[in-house]
């Protein structure tokens, strides 16, 4: 007997308890056995288990009265948003999580949005009711406002004791609607995921729309026209399990033979070779850009082989990591890339460090400049180093974000201060209820990549969250900052600042370096420079060496001679050059880190 299928997602802010709800339904499901049963099943990578966040988005097929259950676990971090959207077009209904104790938040927003976008059929639940500050009327009415559905409608449930969780079963099987083909004659498959085995080669995790596709079968990616066959296909059960084929509406996984990830890029459509002329892609195939750039440096400078292999591999399992290799005075060789988000860079840092055993430095995050040159060529700028003379540029612009901030409204007079601050644009304010509000704001990218979201917790103590979408590029006056240190440009140091904060940037930065550079036998000179134009200065004193110690007694001339011949001799090494300063890691690291 063929069983009806069901494909939802559960979404959700970070930590509102996704994770820990799909493990309580492979529980009651019987997926996984007691004995196998862990917390965060399907979060495999021990970062997200630490951490406590879903990285990586994971699908589990699941039987349950007489229904096969696809079941897509997704991440809530913002930087990983692109892939929430895409495990959204492969289902056709989606579990809207609500702390009951926090309430609705800005992803909750922004998922819920996309959600909607794609038609799905919203089940909203409020979860963690076992908590004793859950306040379940006042989440209820949140979720009744925003959602327009009536209060009986919002099930309620904990993730962590079970309670509920078989009335949302019940509600996946009756609401959600079954798969309908596209009316397609052709096979199409939806990638909502890739990743890279060591002895299988690239997995695609797929939702098949329309046809079917058998092992063996000879298969063309319509996105980057990469070829492969599947050799493999199957179902998560969480484990992958094979099986002859995939049918239509179903979700399992194919291993395609490729060898490169970047070659199946979540979003694409994979189709039977003998079709590719007549098949149409699936909507909504986009290349993930990265927005925000830093340089990563081996912490032991001889280690620039292993953090070349160690970035190949972890290329493998993350397309949407970009880098090129760099070189700098200061830190030696290194690579510069691409990131998703600040998130998505630590978690990069984090596993080169747990996976490779890579500890490295990482230059401050900064953003990709477009610069369009006088003579009409355009250039995207990664570092400030890149930036061409002034004379031949014509523009700069910057990256800008939709930014949605959820707060109490008591917080509001802050929060928009520091939005104002941060150079940010108010566009327009809703109210939740009386208490909650969302503010609309585009602001630079360049804000929110520094200390926007401290910043943010403080002026809120801890109340706001935020959610942020690329919106375009913007034309801005910035310039390079060169920083000198005893008159010799040191380029490490180097960064992109706008030009009525570029005094106060060059002040801090020489301010900082006269705390951390150590005192030589000479005066060091600390610049910050535009062109040839210095802006701030510090001055950090020699070291005196007690030259006259082995003096006693006699005429003041001996000592004075001996001081003489000591200051001939500081002057001699500024000349020669010989008085060369070691700008210790701890200096860079202070400057970068803003």
């Amino acid at each position: 007997m063929k069983h009806a299928i069901r494909n939802f997602c559960i979404i959700a802010h970070i930590d509102h308890g996704k994770s820990t709800l799909a493990d309580r339904m492979l529980e009651i499901t019987e997926t996984v056995t007691k004995r196998e049963m862990k917390a965060q099943l399907l979060d495999s990578m021990d970062l997200e288990r630490e951490r406590g966040i879903t990285i990586k988005l994971q699908p589990v097929r699941m039987l349950y009265k007489n229904n096969t259950l696809n079941l897509i676990d997704t991440p809530g971090h913002v930087d990983f948003s692109y892939e929430v959207s895409r495990s959204l077009a492969a289902v056709e209904g989606a579990v809207l999580l609500v702390d009951a104790s926090q309430g609705i938040q800005a992803q909750t927003l922004a998922n819920l949005y996309l959600a909607v976008e794609q038609n799905l059929t919203i089940i909203p639940v409020l979860n963690k009711i076992d908590l004793p500050n859950a306040d379940v009327e006042k989440v209820r009415n949140e979720v009744v406002k925003v959602l327009g559905c009536a209060p009986e409608e919002v099930l309620l449930a904990s993730g962590k004791t079970g309670a509920g969780v078989v009335e949302i079963l019940d509600a996946v099987v009756r609401l959600i609607p079954a798969p309908k083909p596209k009316d397609s004659m052709h096979t199409r498959a939806l990638i909502f995921d890739s990743l890279f085995d060591s002895y299988k080669g690239v997995v695609a995790e797929v939702r098949v729309m329309d046809g079917i596709i058998r092992k063996g079968d000879a298969l063309t990616l319509l996105g980057t026209r990469a070829k492969g066959e599947a050799l493999e296909v199957g179902i998560y059960t969480p484990k992958m399990k094979p099986i002859d084929a995939l049918e239509e509406g179903m979700i399992g996984y194919v291993i395609t033979g490729l060898r490169d990830v970047t070659e199946c890029r979540v979003g694409d459509t994979l189709t039977q070779s003998a079709q590719v002329k007549e098949t149409q892609a699936l909507a909504g195939y986009r290349e993930v850009k990265p927005m925000v750039f830093a340089g990563i440096f081996p912490r032991e400078g001889n280690n620039f082989a292993e953090l070349r292999e160690s970035m190949e591999k972890l290329k493998l399992n993350d397309a949407a990591l970009a880098y090129e290799p760099e070189h700098s005075k200061a830190l030696g060789y290194g690579f510069r890339c691409g990131f998703l988000g600040l998130l998505h860079l630590e978690i990069v840092q984090e596993r080169l460090l747990r996976e490779y055993g890579m500890e490295v430095m990482i230059t401050v995050p900064s953003v990709g400049y477009n610069v369009t040159l006088t003579n009409g060529d355009l250039l995207t700028i990664k570092s400030p180093l890149d930036l061409p003379d002034a004379v031949r540029i014509a523009k700069i612009e910057e990256p800008l974000m939709t930014v949605a901030i959820v707060v109490p409204s008591g917080y509001l007079g802050g929060i928009m201060n520091l939005c104002a601050e941060k150079r940010g644009v108010l566009h327009h304010t809703e109210y939740i209820d009386e208490t909650l509000v969302v503010l609309h704001y585009t602001l630079p990218l360049t804000s929110l990549i520094t200390d926007f979201y401290d910043k943010l917790k403080s002026v809120s103590s801890g109340y706001a969250s935020l959610n942020y979408d690329f919106k375009g590029y913007q034309e801005v006056e910035v310039v390079r900052i060169d920083i000198l240190v005893a008159e010799e440009p040191v380029e490490a140091l180097a960064v992109i600042a706008y030009r009525d904060e570029a005094h106060e940037t060059g002040k801090r930065i020489v301010h900082i370096l006269k705390d951390k550079i150590p005192r030589t036998q000479f005066v060091i000179k600390l610049q910050a420079a535009i062109g040839g134009k210095i802006i701030a200065g510090e001055r950090i004193s020699a070291l005196r060496k007690d030259v006259t110690a082995k003096l006693y007694g006699g005429d003041v001339t001996r000592k004075r001679k001996l001081l003489e011949k000591q200051k001939k001799g500081k002057k001699k090494m500024m000349a020669m050059g010989t008085g060369k300063v070691d700008i210790p890691n701890d200096a860079f690291l202070a400057v970068l880190k803003k």
